[in-house]
């Protein structure tokens, strides 16, 4: 993807290097399950893993559990690059939605507070609807090209676009009707966080439409992209953790389904076609 690494982003709050922040909301663990309501990034697929009984993501030396991003002073190429993601994203959806409300990114190291609780990177890339930001560790970008086999730029501008799918959301009411849902609705391979998540996957494949017809693609960048849908998939990341794969605990859609929606996005570059809830 072409981007300035000179650009800078109001939109972008940098708190990396900072002391990590205690927040309301009970910790890390009061977070994870917060985020199983909230669907962020990986919130669901760490619930998985615990019922499961699985370790990926949570131990073993991986993303975030031991050491700390470096300092950061000032801007660099990592902020740069977020930051122009996330103005493009926005300003593709403010141009689409009447009123639309500019969501904020935070950067982060290890842990921070957020309106949903004491954020940590060891949940990944999520999005807090109550206090409309995204949190992320950029060292996550390394284990989505590492661990999950998902490499490129594109790849971590999909991420970003993904989240800011559930700013969409949070704005046009969507999530407000699904968190009212009973629990026994959400999960599974048919509950409607999966759903949640394919329409946010849907959601970034308007947006990298967009971006291609305005020629800020590079070649074998919707690639990367589609790639790195499918290494998020339940179906994947379960057997990766436990050898078996588990309908009935998925939050986030199969491999094949996030790919697939991710698609219609693109190729439709309409939000309508983004009814993953028919």
């Amino acid at each position: 993807m072409r981007h300035d690494e000179g650009y800078d982003s109001p939109d972008v709050e940098d708190r990396r290097g900072e002391p990590s922040r205690g927040g309301g909301g009970g910790g890390g663990l009061g977070l994870l399950f917060q985020l199983v309501s909230w669907f962020g990034w990986k919130g669901g697929l760490i619930a998985f893993a615990l019922v499961a009984g699985a370790s990926y993501f949570l131990g073993g030396g991986g993303h975030g559990v031991t050491g700390s991003a470096p300092q950061h002073a000032g801007h660099d190429a990592a902020r740069a690059f977020v930051g122009q993601v996330l103005d493009d994203v926005q300003a593709t959806w403010a141009a689409r939605i009447s009123g639309y409300r500019k969501a904020h990114v935070v950067l982060y190291s290890d842990a921070t507070a957020t309106g949903c609780g004491t954020g940590e990177a060891a949940v990944g890339p999520f999005y807090c609807p109550r206090d409309e930001r995204v949190y992320l560790d950029v060292t996550f970008f390394d284990e989505l090209k590492r661990r999950l086999g998902a490499p490129g730029d594109f790849a971590q501008a999909y991420v970003i676009a993904h989240e800011l799918g559930h700013h969409v959301q949070k704005l046009t009411g969507v999530s407000e009707q699904v968190e009212r849902a009973p629990r026994a609705a959400l999960n599974g391979e048919h509950g409607l966080s999966v759903k949640l998540e394919l329409q946010a996957d849907c959601y970034a494949g308007v947006w990298a439409a967009s971006a291609e017809k305005r020629g800020l693609l590079d070649p074998g960048d919707l690639d990367e992209a589609i790639n790195a849908a499918a290494a998020v998939g339940d179906d994947r990341l379960q057997r990766q953790a436990t050898g078996t794969v588990q309908p009935e605990k998925w939050t986030h859609g199969s491999s094949a389904e996030r790919k697939r929606w991710f698609r219609t996005g693109h190729d439709s570059g309409d939000a309508a076609a983004c009814n993953t809830f028919r």
